[in-house]
């Protein structure tokens, strides 16, 4: 494989070919694909689809996420995020910028549930010298509980008025790294409007909690090589170290490489990690009959 053959690969898995997303089954099976994406392109970049060029079907100009509220393509593409959200085609998770989405296919999203979730969804967070949860986000988990799905404008209001935006971020900010609550909607006049995790999607949740770490991993890895196509391990690395230690993804990609579900693949002059392909069985062409 060249390094020219390895871009068209993606080109066209990533939907960059002009064959654009446009429909929810078509959002459906795109992310199904891909496995996840982010909504715009990112400064540094993450090496990773984009919602927003699946939708345009091309990667020449699409905007940030800074300079998307300007531009129409933009407008169209997170309607139809938002009505993936809302039909559980995507989930969402947080992943640097709350405001550029990183979207997960509903397969997928267990394995990264198993990693990054709440392991005991039931029990609701508390507050403490030792907890990642301040009261602020506690009381707005119990809201949500309660009352959800509700926006952020209305949560705001019920936990009073002296509770700043950027105080209610971060509450909500703490709740969504641990998959506690999750987006599920959105519209201009309310904004984001969010849910227990554990009630908008139960059975998501509940496989996901009965996954082990590993095996977790292990499904992550692979899913990103197939949506890549081929990808350095420092690549692979860089990506998941977003959400698990990178020594642990490193210990986790050579168990694959010595089971032989990852293997090598030339591309140029440098050799890269694939999903290794499954084999061929053999069929015997069958004799020519004789005739007379």
């Amino acid at each position: 494989m060249t390094d020219a053959e390895l871009a068209q690969a993606r080109r066209e898995k990533w939907r960059l070919d002009g064959h654009p997303v446009r429909t929810l089954e078509d959002a459906r099976s795109f992310l199904e694909s891909v496995g996840y994406c982010l909504m715009y392109p990112t400064r540094p970049a993450i090496l990773a689809p984009t919602f927003i060029g699946a939708w345009v079907g091309a990667d020449d100009r699409l905007p940030m996420r800074q300079h998307a509220y300007n531009d129409p393509r933009a407008k169209e593409a997170t309607e139809l995020m938002v009505r993936a959200l809302r039909d559980r085609a995507a989930y969402e998770a947080p992943l640097g910028d709350e405001n550029n989405a990183f979207l997960l296919a509903p397969t997928v999203f267990p394995y990264f549930y198993a990693i990054v979730g709440e392991r005991n969804p039931k029990q609701a967070p508390a507050a403490g010298a030792r907890s990642a949860y301040s009261t602020l986000a506690c009381d707005a988990f119990e809201i949500i509980r309660k009352r959800g799905p509700i926006s952020k404008s209305k949560l705001g209001q019920m936990l009073g008025g002296s509770v700043s935006n950027a105080g209610l971020d971060r509450a909500l900010g703490e709740l969504w790294a641990k998959l506690r609550i999750t987006r599920v909607d959105y519209s201009v006049e309310e904004g984001s409007v969010w849910d227990e995790m554990s009630c908008w999607a139960p059975n998501v949740v509940r496989r996901g909690t009965g996954i082990s770490l590993p095996e977790a991993l292990s499904a992550l890895i692979s899913k990103y090589l197939d949506c890549l196509i081929a990808a350095d391990e420092a690549e692979v690395e860089n990506f998941l170290a977003n959400f698990v230690p990178r020594t642990r993804v490193k210990e986790a990609i050579h168990a694959l490489l010595a089971a032989r579900e990852l293997s090598f693949v030339h591309v140029g002059g440098k050799s890269l990690l694939q999903v290794t392909p499954p084999k061929q069985a053999y069929v015997p062409r069958p004799r020519p009959t004789q005739v007379g």
